[in-house]
């Protein structure tokens, strides 16, 4: 399959996804009033079941930006729990403010859902085996295409290792990306760690995937004319 240099992305992705989200002061005291943000995660390593007021199973988005894909699927998704982790404050701020939003534009309320700060290359500092995670989101993560930086990637080996720790047994993990070298290494990456690819498509907008929930970046993609990458990595039962 032809692969494009960097992806196809040229100046406008670079000037759109590298601008800094700017300093927000009433972020962390907003944040720390919110119900459904749990401001140490670490606390709550192999008991994150008990957090929620229905034991049902949960999914996991890594990396949940400003929070309109992890708001959309899990007002929905009433018979789920949910965990949205990312690394600012500013970004999960919004995400807070988008998920208020959407709950209450269904009249519903906010009891299947935590926020989360950290730092997702240390994620199995806040979950362990005793989480049980059904399915994993992961969406538009940085491609770190130079050699030296692969390493931390969200679906390199090395993270994917981490995720069994607390992925069940058959556990899915969905993965969308615009970017043609992250993807086709995540394929190679996926089954050398004990996954099966059970879903692919190299254009996600025309595959007839049904259920498809967009994020900001993906709407921002395909403004841009580009196709969106998505497969479904499933655990390999006794992995």
């Amino acid at each position: 399959m032809k692969k494009e240099a960097n992806g196809g992305r040229g100046p406008l992705y670079s000037d759109l996804c590298t601008m800094r989200i700017r300093r927000k002061p009433w972020a962390r005291p907003e944040l720390a009033a919110c119900e459904f943000f749990v401001d140490d995660p670490t606390l709550n390593k192999g008991n994150w079941h008990n957090l929620f007021g229905k034991k049902q199973p949960i999914y996991l988005e890594l990396g949940c930006g400003k929070g309109s894909f992890i708001a959309e699927i899990a007002s929905k998704s009433l018979d789920k729990n949910f965990i949205a982790v990312d690394i600012k404050s500013e970004v999960l701020a919004l995400a807070k403010r988008n998920v208020e939003r959407q709950y209450s534009a269904l009249s519903r309320p906010i009891d299947n859902l935590f926020l989360t700060a950290q730092n997702i290359e240390r994620i199995d500092d806040i979950l362990s085996e005793s989480d049980v995670i059904s399915r994993i989101y992961i969406n538009f993560c940085n491609p770190w295409p130079k050699p030296r930086h692969k390493k931390r990637r969200l679906t390199h080996p090395r993270q994917l290792e981490k995720y069994k720790k607390f992925l069940m047994p058959g556990g899915e993990i969905y993965f969308k990306t615009d970017d043609d070298g992250l993807f086709y290494e995540s394929i190679t990456y996926f089954k050398e760690s004990g996954f099966e690819i059970i879903y692919v498509t190299e254009d996600l907008l025309n595959s007839g995937f049904d259920g498809n929930i967009s994020t900001e970046h993906e709407k921002m993609f395909c403004e841009m004319g580009k196709k969106i990458k998505f497969l479904i990595a499933q655990l390999c039962q006794g992995e």
